[in-house]
């Protein structure tokens, strides 16, 4: 399990192929995506997916996203920034409610859609989209529908 943790630290956030990560690995896929949700349940990964998709014990995520951003420098890596941000805003949303990845956008929370980027982060990809969101790392004051980042470390 740690040479798998190793390899998703330097590919999330990552949208899974199981036989690639199951031959990097030396084992079957129903073993790998057994792994992959010990992992969650260990509170080292969080696995996302879309909004009605029911998750079990032998199903392959959508999203996989370490579950903290001082994991990212666990295995020496040096971390994606976009990559922080998605696993910094799953992390502290998934402590109230259920995230779930969406359509248009990053991740559906309840029946609010966020698109997660930095200062410069438009709504194009979002603009047609009720109740919707984006969330922006380096902003100090949000205005109307734009989220500073570190505004959901309060939530926790």
């Amino acid at each position: 399990m740690k040479k798998l943790l190793a390899i998703l630290s330097s590919l999330v956030p990552y949208t899974p192929n199981i036989k690639e990560l199951s031959d990097a690995i030396d084992t079957n896929r129903n073993l790998t995506v057994k792994y992959l949700s010990l992992l969650a349940d260990a509170k080292l990964l969080n696995l996302v997916s879309y909004k009605n998709k029911t998750i079990g014990d032998l199903t392959k995520p959508d999203k996989v996203l370490l579950n903290n951003t001082n994991l990212s420098y666990i295995f020496g890596e040096n971390a994606n920034i976009g990559s922080a941000r998605e696993t910094f805003f799953v992390n502290q949303l998934n402590a109230v409610s259920k995230v779930s990845l969406a359509n248009q956008g990053d991740f559906i929370v309840d029946k609010y859609t966020f698109e997660v980027g930095g200062k410069r982060k438009t709504f194009d990809q979002i603009k047609n989209v009720p109740n919707s969101f984006v969330v922006s790392d380096d902003l100090e004051v949000g205005h109307k529908n734009k989220i500073p980042l570190w505004l959901f470390g309060m939530i926790y």
